[in-house]
């Protein structure tokens, strides 16, 4: 069983994985507004694979006979000043939910959680992965940004995308 202070945190962690997912959403349907569906799409996997990070956690509070509790989601952000800013927004976002599991895990320490603890080490690699993909994409879309010919390219770059190439 789940120590309750770790129960509430993971499920705390559950609505954050959601809410990013919304995000990434909400970031998709600008980049729809602005034509451009390849970024739309790369955000929309993106999404998934939030969702996919919730339901991770949701499967172990339930495999540790813990109750999942589901909150409700901000609404997200819609409006953004540019693709520059809709990348510079994703690591920020990417480095704030780095913040969370790196708190989870000092929480997993501190209450002896050593299954918890084994558990959130996907996560923390997850996240490593998830800043280092937000810094590329910031980088590319700093490059492009002023050349409509590298925009429509990255654009069908990330059109390509799938859940697998995340």
């Amino acid at each position: 069983m789940l120590d309750e202070e770790m129960q509430q945190a993971l499920n705390d962690q559950i609505n954050a994985e959601l809410a990013s997912g919304y995000l990434y959403l909400s970031m998709a349907t600008y980049f729809e507004d602005e034509d451009l569906p390849g970024f739309a799409n790369s955000l929309r996997v993106h999404a998934e694979e939030e969702l996919e990070h919730g339901m991770k956690i949701y499967d172990y509070i339930i495999r540790k006979n813990g109750s999942v509790k589901l909150q409700a989601i901000e609404e997200p952000r819609r409006q953004w000043d540019g693709i520059v800013d809709v990348y510079e927004s994703i690591l920020e976002h990417e480095e704030f939910v780095t913040s969370l599991i790196n708190d989870l895990v000092d929480l997993s320490i501190k209450l002896s959680d050593h299954a918890t603890n084994q558990f959130l080490q996907w996560f923390v690699e997850e996240q490593v992965e998830e800043e280092e993909l937000a810094h590329e994409d910031l980088r590319k879309v700093k490059m492009a940004v002023d050349s409509k010919h590298l925009l429509f390219e990255l654009d069908q770059q990330y059109g390509s995308l799938t859940n697998n190439d995340e």
